[in-house]
């Protein structure tokens, strides 16, 4: 096992908690998608460092998902803005 290829997705599971701790009527969307993107980014660049294919395909096909969505949420946030 790798080591980057274990902190890439160790990043995943980090953004999946954080995503489920942030969640709710009360909780900052923006903070958010920051924390999300953040999080992903980082995950990438480990994904990236892995010098195994499987760790790199893995880790780079799960930390796009988080980043997918906070993308996706912050179009949403603007076009709700007035």
């Amino acid at each position: 096992m790798n080591k980057f290829g274990l902190l890439s997705l160790l990043m995943f599971g980090i953004n999946v908690a954080a995503f489920f701790v942030m969640r709710g009527p009360d909780g900052d969307v923006y903070l958010g998608i920051i924390v999300l993107s953040v999080l992903s980014v980082i995950g990438l660049v480990f994904a990236a460092l892995s010098k195994q294919l499987l760790w790199t395909i893995l880790g780079i096909g799960v930390n796009l998902i988080p980043l997918i969505f906070a993308s996706l949420l912050l179009l949403a946030m603007g076009i709700s803005e007035p």
